[in-house]
C-alpha cells in the first residue's frame, strides 16, 4: 500500500559503524553498499588497493569488506598496509576458492573471508557478528577478576585494558587474535574444539572453514614466540583443539 503525500519515508536506524567496501567490480561493490547502508551503516568506497589504504586512514573504518584480487595493489598488501595503522575487522573476498589465499589473505591480519559468489545478506550477517563478539568468558567471571592482568610466564593480559605484553614489551595483536587468546586465557584448564572457538569469538551462526581457527592460532603463537613444536603459550591437545599453556 502506498505512503500518503506528504508522510516520511522510514529512514534506517544508523548503527554508528563505518564499512569500508572495496572492489573494482562495481555493481557487486554498490549492491554490497545497499545492503549495509539499508542496515543502518555509514559506507565508503573503494575501487583499487590505493585509494583503500588512503580511504581507510581518512574514515578510520569499524569495518573492511576487501577484495583480495584488486588493480593497483593487491587485497593482500592493502590489508597488510592497513595493519600497521589500524585494527578494523577485515573481511576477505576472493574469486579464488583454493585454500592457499584464503590463507595468504588471512596471514597479513584478515579476520574472516568469503568466497565470491556469496549471498550479500551472508556478508551483513558476518558482519554484525564480528561487531557484537560475544564476550562470555568474561561475563562469568567477578569483576575483582577482571582488573587483574592473566599472568603465564612471560605474557600478561590485561583484558580491561585490551593489552598484551610479553616480557614487559606490548604485543600488537588484532581484534581477532585478542579475542582467540582471552577465551582461551579465560579458562586456562580447558580445552576448546574450534567449533567451540569459533562460537566464542566469531559468532554461533558462523559457516565457514573451521581451520580458520588454526591460522590465528599460528599468528598468535608467532606473535608470542611461541615454538609450535612445543608451545608454552598456546597448546594443542591433538584430536580435540586448543587450550592456554602456562608459560613454561
Amino acid at each position: 500500500m502506498s505512503q500518503p503525500a506528504g508522510t516520511p519515508v522510514p529512514q534506517p536506524t544508523l548503527t554508528g559503524y563505518r564499512v569500508l567496501v572495496v572492489d573494482d567490480e562495481r555493481a557487486l561493490a554498490d549492491l554490497v553498499g545497499s545492503y549495509l547502508t539499508r542496515d543502518g551503516f555509514e559506507v565508503s568506497m573503494a575501487q583499487d588497493g590505493q585509494q583503500a589504504i588512503d580511504q581507510a586512514r581518512q574514515v578510520d573504518p569499524d569495518v573492511m569488506v576487501l577484495d583480495l584480487g584488486l588493480p593497483v595493489i593487491d587485497g593482500v598488501e592493502v590489508c597488510r598496509v592497513v595493519r600497521t595503522f589500524s585494527d578494523c575487522y577485515i573481511i576477505m573476498l576472493t574469486a579464488r576458492t583454493d585454500e592457499i589465499d584464503k590463507i595468504v589473505g588471512l596471514s597479513v591480519g584478515a579476520d574472516d573471508y568469503l568466497t565470491k559468489p556469496f549471498s550479500p545478506r551472508e556478508l551483513v550477517a558476518r558482519i554484525h557478528a564480528m561487531l557484537r563478539r560475544p564476550r562470555a568468558s568474561t561475563t562469568s567471571e567477578q569483576p575483582s577478576q577482571e582488573g587483574k592482568p592473566r599472568v603465564f610466564g612471560a605474557v600478561s593480559i590485561d583484558v580491561a585494558a585490551r593489552e598484551v605484553r610479553l616480557d614487559g614489551e606490548a604485543v600488537a595483536l588484532t581484534r581477532t587474535e585478542f579475542d582467540l587468546l582471552e577465551v582461551l586465557s579465560a579458562r586456562p584448564k580447558l580445552v576448546f574444539s574450534r567449533r567451540q572457538l569459533i562460537d566464542a569469538v566469531w559468532d554461533q551462526t558462523w559457516v565457514g572453514d573451521e581451520h580458520l581457527v588454526d591460522v590465528h592460532v599460528g599468528h598468535l603463537r608467532r606473535k608470542l614466540g611461541d615454538d609450535p613444536n612445543s608451545p608454552r603459550y598456546v597448546r594443542t591437545v591433538r584430536g580435540i583443539g586448543y587450550g592456554m599453556g602456562d608459560g613454561t
